[in-house]
């Protein structure tokens, strides 16, 4: 397999937007547990964890499924809209990021938080973006558990 059918392989938009959802997930689980271990937990009685344990797991699901949520969709828009318009410039993370705040606003019920999400999480993509510090940038470069061929020597 040549580079560019790897590199294509991995900038599929399905590749794309699984791996930014389970990137996404995990982050929010992470930060729940965090989280939960601020709030108030249950009062646990007669040495019972179960009470504190369930809150905890409630917590970091929901954490993880709202960042598994607003990052798949903005995988999913950057990609599908850099795949119609055939461009890879700073205007598919603004849309991304535009459809990706609509998440929290859906998520909080709320309008005023869903614009505000969106017009912040745009400009930052459109920030990193015109500024180069993108992480979608091929660097020509595959590491694979494997060999490719036997006179490989790095």
């Amino acid at each position: 397999m040549d580079s560019r059918a790897a590199r294509e392989e991995y900038d599929s938009i399905f590749f794309r937007t699984g791996t930014a959802l389970t990137s996404g997930v995990v982050a929010g689980s992470i930060w729940g547990s965090v989280v939960a271990t601020w709030r108030d937990v249950p009062a646990v009685e007669r040495n019972v964890a179960l009470p504190a344990l369930i809150k905890t797991l409630r917590i970091m699901g929901n954490y993880g499924l709202t960042y598994g949520a607003v990052a798949g969709v903005f995988a999913l828009t950057d990609a599908s809209v850099e795949k119609i318009r055939g461009k890879k410039d700073l205007w598919n993370g603004v849309a991304g990021g535009l459809v990706a705040g609509s998440v929290l606003g859906i998520r909080s019920r709320s309008l005023r938080v869903g614009l505000a999400a969106s017009g912040a999480l745009a400009a930052v993509a459109a920030i990193v973006d015109a500024g180069g510090q993108t992480t979608r940038t091929p660097i020509g470069r595959e590491f694979l558990p494997y060999p490719t061929s036997s006179s490989q020597t790095d």
